[in-house]
C-alpha cells in the first residue's frame, strides 16, 4: 500500500517525466555571411520557457561544424539555455579525414582577425536572438573549439564565461594583467599528447599572470575528445590517440552546468 508520501513522490516523478517528454524544443538553421564568406550555424532552444534566458555558443571540434557540435547544442537547450553551434570554417567545409581538419584547423587559427571576426558575428547573432538575454553570454568549445574559446577570452571579449573540453591551451595570444574578462573553465585528460603537461602548466602559469578566474580540472588517464563517444572508432580508424569516457564526459558536463548557473546568476 503506497502512503500518501509516496504519492506524492509518484506524482512528482510523473510530471517532471511529463515536463521533460513535452518541452518544446525548436531549432532554427541559420545562414550568414563574414566578410563575404558564407557560414552555417544552429540554433536552437526551449519554446516552452518565457522570457529571455542566458545564451551559450557552441564551438565546434576539428572536424567542422557537424552533428556533434549541434548535439551539444541541444543538450544545452535542454538545460533551459538558447545555443547556437556556430561555424567556424564556412559552409561545406566538413572534414572527414584528419588530414582536411588539420588544414581547416590550420587556416582558421592562422587568421587572427578572421578568427575572431566569425566568433563576433555568431556571438552577435546569438545575443540579438529574441530568446536570450544580451547581458548573459558564454563559450563551450570542444577540441579545436576549446583553444577558440580560450582565445575570445585572452583577447578580452565580453563574455561572462568560457569552457573549455579536450582543448589546446597554449596559445600565441599573450593576455596582459586584467585583460581576461570571462571566468575560464577547462578540462582536459592526463593522457592527452596533444595537451602535455608542460602546456597545462605553462597556461596555469599565462592565467595566473593575467588575474584570470580560472578552474582546470585534469583527468588522470583521460585520453583527447573524452567527450565524444565517437572517439574511439574514429581514433582507431586513423590512428590518433583519443577515446571517450563515459565518467570524464559526465564529471565535465555537470561541472559546466554548475558553471553557468553560478555565473549566470550573478
Amino acid at each position: 500500500m503506497c502512503t500518501i508520501q509516496q504519492l506524492a513522490y509518484a506524482t512528482a516523478a510523473i510530471f517532471a517525466f511529463s515536463t521533460a517528454a513535452f518541452a518544446d524544443i525548436t531549432s532554427e538553421t541559420v545562414e550568414y555571411t563574414v566578410d563575404g564568406d558564407s557560414f552555417t550555424g544552429y540554433m536552437v532552444y526551449d519554446d516552452d520557457i518565457e522570457g529571455q534566458r542566458p545564451g551559450v555558443l557552441v564551438v565546434h571540434e576539428w572536424w567542422g561544424h557537424n552533428e556533434f557540435a549541434r548535439s551539444q547544442a541541444e543538450k544545452l537547450a535542454e538545460e533551459g539555455y538558447t545555443a547556437f553551434a556556430l561555424d567556424m570554417y564556412g559552409t561545406g567545409k566538413l572534414a572527414e579525414h584528419p588530414d582536411d581538419a588539420k588544414k581547416f584547423m590550420q587556416a582558421t587559427m592562422g587568421d587572427k582577425q578572421a578568427l575572431e571576426a566569425r566568433f563576433r558575428e555568431a556571438m552577435s547573432i546569438l545575443q540579438d536572438h529574441e530568446t536570450v538575454d544580451e547581458d548573459r553570454i558564454a563559450a563551450q568549445g570542444y577540441c579545436f573549439g576549446g583553444a577558440v574559446v580560450l582565445n575570445m577570452a585572452r583577447l578580452g571579449l565580453e563574455l561572462d564565461g568560457v569552457v573549455s573540453l579536450h582543448g589546446s591551451l597554449g596559445s600565441d595570444i599573450k593576455p596582459e594583467q586584467g585583460a581576461v574578462k570571462a571566468r575560464v573553465l577547462a578540462y582536459t585528460g592526463g593522457a592527452d599528447p596533444f595537451v602535455p603537461v608542460e602546456q597545462v602548466t605553462g597556461f596555469v602559469s599565462e592565467m595566473t599572470n593575467a588575474g584570470a578566474d580560472l578552474s582546470l580540472t585534469v583527468f588522470p588517464g583521460v585520453k583527447h575528445s573524452f567527450t565524444s563517444e565517437a572517439a574511439d572508432e574514429t581514433g582507431e580508424k586513423f590512428g590518433l590517440p583519443m577515446a571517450y569516457d563515459e565518467e570524464a564526459a559526465n564529471r565535465s558536463w555537470e561541472g559546466a552546468m554548475a558553471f553557468y548557473k553560478d555565473i549566470f546568476s550573478r
